[in-house]
């Protein structure tokens, strides 16, 4: 049996950085083991690269906490590795009227946060980001940078071999827990801590050892497109339109990558598998439970049905365009080409209440720790929410 003070399962961003942080705090033997065979084949190798800046949500929450420290950080762990950073700055704009009441709310909600922005008029966007068009203002955010996270990833695993300290089981399949082990794949593995950073299987792995039960995790797909030259050369760094800040979801977007190019989307898609990355592509025996969960909440949440019946419709070029379409002055279907870029959401859902979880969620349980909805802007703030996690939870478990 392979065993470790400290067990890791998941090596997407938290794994390594919740694993970068405790080797900071003196913890000398880790085994980090993943189903995959390398580190962040999922949401955390799939996400847009944008640091956020710490606009969207509640002040108070965590999220709110962690997101624009967690800019900071990632930003100077770029420098110091001289990895890629692009320092693109954001723009949100109106589509309608009706949206200016929620983009002044993105402004108070960004202030409170501590974030720096500016509620700026059309012919200050002109100068910012001179294709986005707005109803009468929009909001800047100088500060949200665009990043390469698989080279993050690559970076951390080579960081955290070299350490010594950290050791790597990939293809290597969580099974269930034991008493002070885990099974997997490959033989039991035991520990002293366990953490689950299992991503999107998190709740699975939680609810194995007995916690987690009111939680699901439901899968939200995310496909891109991506704008061909001259179109591409138009936009200088990321256009958002204003969100439902009901939901989770932050709408279909331009963002110029840290090698040039200009991806469209992603859209919020309900999923019906934990990667179902096509359209058939992922599906697997949980298919139906995925279904019936979605069908529930459909009937019982206005915020997912709202979701449920929009999104879909942007499997269509025709529906994903004109959605696209309204954040630009000058955009045609010709400009706009696909892309083999595709990633899922896992969102946490609250059963017993029919909510999505809005917030990070972590549980304790004895000598275990779950990170549960590690969701946007969960690899922006994974430093800051590593050291959480690592002080919080796992030093005094």
């Amino acid at each position: 049996m392979f065993a470790a003070h400290t067990v890791i399962c998941g090596a997407g961003i938290l794994g390594l950085t919740i694993a970068r942080e405790l080797v900071r705090s003196g913890c000398e033997d880790i085994i980090i083991f993943d189903k995959e065979p390398e580190p962040g084949r999922h949401a955390s190798g799939r996400n847009s690269g944008v640091l956020h800046a710490g606009i969207y949500y509640d002040p108070g929450t965590l999220k709110a906490k962690m997101c624009l420290e967690g800019n900071r950080r990632m930003q100077a762990y770029c420098e110091e590795r001289g990895l890629p950073l692009f320092r693109s700055g954001k723009v949100i704009v109106a589509r309608t009227e009706d949206e200016l009441d929620t983009l002044d709310e993105l402004e108070r909600r960004a202030k409170a946060n501590g974030a720096l922005v500016e509620m700026v008029d059309e012919r200050a966007l002109a100068e910012i980001e001179p294709n986005a068009k707005t109803v009468n203002r929009a909001l800047h955010s100088p500060l949200t940078s665009v990043v390469d996270p698989k080279r993050i990833l690559k970076a951390m695993r080579e960081e955290l071999e070299t350490s010594g300290k950290v050791r790597f089981f990939f293809e290597t399949t969580f099974l269930g827990p034991g008493r002070d082990k885990v099974r997997t794949s490959q033989g039991d593995i035991g520990y002293t801590l366990f953490v689950n950073a299992a991503g999107a299987y998190s709740d699975k792995v939680a609810q194995t050892f007995g916690i987690a039960k009111n939680y699901r995790l439901l899968p939200f797909k995310g496909i891109y497109k991506v704008l061909k030259k001259p179109a591409a050369d138009k936009i200088r760094g990321s256009i958002y339109p204003v969100p439902d800040i009901r939901n989770p979801f932050l709408g279909v977007h331009f963002t110029r990558s840290v090698h040039g190019e200009v991806y469209v989307g992603p859209t919020a898609i309900p999923a019906f598998g934990r990667e179902n990355y096509g359209l058939l592509k992922g599906l697997d025996r949980e298919f139906p439970s995925i279904l019936l969960r979605d069908a529930l909440m459909f009937l019982e949440n206005e915020k997912f049905r709202t979701v449920a019946l929009s999104e879909p419709r942007k499997y269509f070029f025709k529906h994903f365009f004109e959605d696209a379409a309204k954040l630009v002055r000058h955009l045609a279907p010709k400009d706009v080409l696909p892309s083999s870029k595709a990633g899922i959401r896992p969102q946490l859902v609250n059963i017993e209440t029919g909510e999505l979880v809005m917030d990070f969620v972590v549980e304790r349980e004895g000598n275990t720790v779950h990170v549960l909805n590690s969701i946007s802007p969960a690899f922006t703030s994974s430093m800051y929410f590593s050291e959480l996690v690592v002080k919080e939870y796992l030093m005094k478990a």
